[in-house]
């Protein structure tokens, strides 16, 4: 039956499309193909939300081997929630980017970046599906190393440097992990995340244990962009091709979080997280990152590395949600891991639109944009309002569910802090819209049109999913307040 082997097309549809796109010559056939197995997957996606929802958890033994033996996919609330923003995105960017891409990468790199990008697609979706921990090292290098080369594809001489410097960076981030992944096989004997919650239980107090667990934590910190290990991220986002930063602005960084909550809470739980003082420093660290990114964002010319910057600040607030480890902070830290990947795919999008027209993403290029391409920047200018947290938005939703787990542990204060961080996301987004509407374009630079039409459906996908779980929150808050259930559930 088709349905049962949904969690391993999942990440087979993008991994065997990725040789086929290297092989294929031209531009229209890799990107045929990209789309299609794109959209595809999205559709398993869907399946896959729809089997979790009406029969629970989904365990998926790798060719008949049971667990802990072999390895194992296993789809939940928590899983389905991130495959939809991977997914979705994904359908989002390679719909719409085409025009983009014929731009800013070479023909003859074409088929090239089409594989890349899905074996980065397979290695995100690996990353979520995978019950083991070195089958998600696999997938982590996987999507690491397609990654740096992606970013190498920008059209800057300096994307080089930005990706030699990701690459430096996220090798240290992945060995910090697999040297705490050794230390856990060797003081447990298995990969396995479930069987290693209980095995973990019984030597918790082993300095090699906690030895373990503080070097997992830095290597996913890493790779999440957490402060201070965060250099990597600006310019990754700045100088990759212009669909590639939609891309792991919205989904990267959030899988990334997705394997600290597994990590923290299924293996090694919430009494570990507390008594090693790793709760109060992730939270410092969220706070640090909301206060200073932001204000940096406000002082960027680029409007690429403005958002690269917001994006750290709004992993600062996923962070501090996170840390609190009660069931209304893992709440809000799922919710706005989905919600930020929706306005932050938007916002990136419309901005490649913005390069694709003017030719550059200054400020001073978004100068009579609103009336040049009136759907590109109203789309982008929803999405800001999106960031900000305007009512009737995804970003409001998300903002309501931090506050209430601020206030639920009494912090009066890092709830007010939370509300001066978003009044400083003002102070970024809405220069961006007044240069947009109330300011004229440059005569002497050449008049720009309206964003292609797949570009603008690609765009207004997005923004209508940030209207749409704006409005109709249910689907999103339901999933993050049961995949917060089942991690602090199960955490001892």
């Amino acid at each position: 039956m088709i349905s049962a082997q949904l969690p391993i097309l999942q990440v087979l549809l993008p991994l065997l499309a990725a040789p086929l796109c290297a092989i294929l010559r031209g531009r229209a056939l890799p990107h045929a193909l990209s789309v299609g197995t794109v959209l595809l997957s999205l559709l398993v996606t869907v399946g896959l939300l729809i089997r979790v929802e009406s029969t629970g958890t989904i365990s998926y033994a790798i060719g008949g081997w049971p667990p802990p033996i072999g390895i194992e996919y296993r789809v939940d609330q928590l899983s389905v929630i991130v495959l939809l923003i991977i997914q979705g995105v994904a359908a989002a960017v390679l719909v719409g980017g085409g025009a983009s891409i014929v731009r800013e990468i070479e023909a003859t790199r074409a088929p090239l970046f089409y594989a890349l990008f899905l074996l980065n697609l397979t290695g995100l979706t690996g990353m979520v599906l995978t019950g083991d921990l070195f089958n998600l090292f696999v997938f982590l290098e996987i999507s690491s190393l397609s990654t740096y080369v992606l970013v190498a594809l920008g059209t800057d001489r300096r994307a080089l440097l930005a990706a030699y410097q990701y690459l430096v960076i996220g090798t240290v981030g992945a060995t910090f992990y697999v040297i705490g992944v050794g230390l856990l096989y060797m003081m447990t004997g298995t990969l396995n995340m479930a069987d290693l919650a209980d095995r973990v239980a019984g030597v918790e107090e082993s300095t090699t244990i906690r030895t373990a667990f503080a070097f997992m934590i830095i290597g996913i910190g890493v790779k999440l962009g957490m402060m201070p290990v965060h250099f990597w991220l600006p310019n990754a986002y700045a100088r990759a091709p212009s669909v590639v930063s939609a891309f792991l602005a919205a989904t990267s960084t959030k899988v990334a979080v997705y394997i600290m909550l597994r990590v923290v809470f299924e293996i090694f739980g919430v009494p570990m997280f507390l008594a090693t003082h790793l709760s109060e420093i992730i939270i410092g660290l969220g706070i640090l990152a909301m206060v200073v990114a932001s204000v940096t964002a406000i002082f960027q010319d680029d409007v690429k590395r403005l958002l690269a910057y917001s994006s750290l600040a709004q992993i600062g607030y996923i962070l501090f949600a996170f840390g609190l480890a009660t069931e209304p902070g893992v709440t809000a830290s799922v919710l706005h891991l989905f919600n930020h990947g929706l306005m932050k795919g938007a916002l990136f999008l419309a901005l490649a639109a913005v390069a694709l027209r003017a030719g550059r993403t200054r400020r001073t290029d978004l100068d009579g944009l609103g009336q040049a391409m009136p759907l590109t920047m109203l789309g982008f200018t929803l999405a800001g309002l999106s960031l900000i947290g305007v009512p009737g938005t995804v970003g409001f939703i998300s903002k309501w569910y931090l506050l209430e787990a601020a206030f639920d542990r009494d912090g009066f204060i890092i709830a007010a802090i939370i509300l001066g961080s978003s009044l400083l996301a003002i102070l970024y987004v809405w220069p961006l819209v007044e240069r947009a509407y109330f300011r004229k374009r440059d005569p002497a630079l050449p008049p720009v049109e309206e964003a292609p039409l797949p570009m603008l459906i690609g765009i207004w996908l997005l923004v209508g999913a940030n209207l749409l779980f704006g409005v109709w929150p249910d689907l999103a808050t339901g999933l993050a307040e049961r995949s917060a259930l089942l991690l602090l559930g199960g955490a001892r």
